[in-house]
């Protein structure tokens, strides 16, 4: 099982900004202890700040992986360009965020995203990618369990 963790714009100052609202945890740390959770899946994992890289990895990985656990950060709320990149690749992607996005600012309350994808997470801290990680294995056991 190979699982793509794609995190999006400010999400590499994970354990640096705004601690109170996103931990104290670098993401690479948190990755160690996914990992450690799920010996039996294969984690990549990609972040950047820039939109088309992020199309590019959501391309890449939607044909080479089995899933994808993505945090667009903001741009869950602007990019029609992820919506259709989403759409278009054969993997399910599972949102994640980490803060509880209707609990803030309501220009976050609205997700382009969501309702290209197989299911959202959100307000849980890093276990939501955790959380993700189990929503994929059970959406692809039952996919391949379908199609025996």
């Amino acid at each position: 099982m190979k699982i793509e963790i794609i995190n999006g714009p400010n999400l590499n100052l994970l354990g640096m900004r705004e601690p109170d609202i996103y931990g104290k945890e670098s993401f690479v740390d948190y990755l160690e202890t996914l990992k450690a959770e799920f010996p039996h899946v294969d984690f990549s994992y990609f972040q950047s700040n820039i939109e088309g890289e992020l199309i590019d990895k959501i391309q890449e990985a939607g044909f080479g992986s089995d899933g994808i656990v993505l945090n667009a950060g903001g741009y869950t709320h602007t990019s029609i360009a992820l919506r259709d990149a989403i759409k278009a690749v054969p993997a399910p992607v599972v949102e994640v965020h980490i803060s509880n996005v209707h609990a803030r600012e309501s220009f976050r309350h609205q997700s382009l995203l969501s309702p290209v994808c197989a299911g959202v997470i959100a307000g849980f801290g890093t276990d939501s990618y955790r959380l993700a990680t189990e929503a994929l294995l059970k959406i692809t056991t039952r996919t391949q369990n379908h199609h025996s």
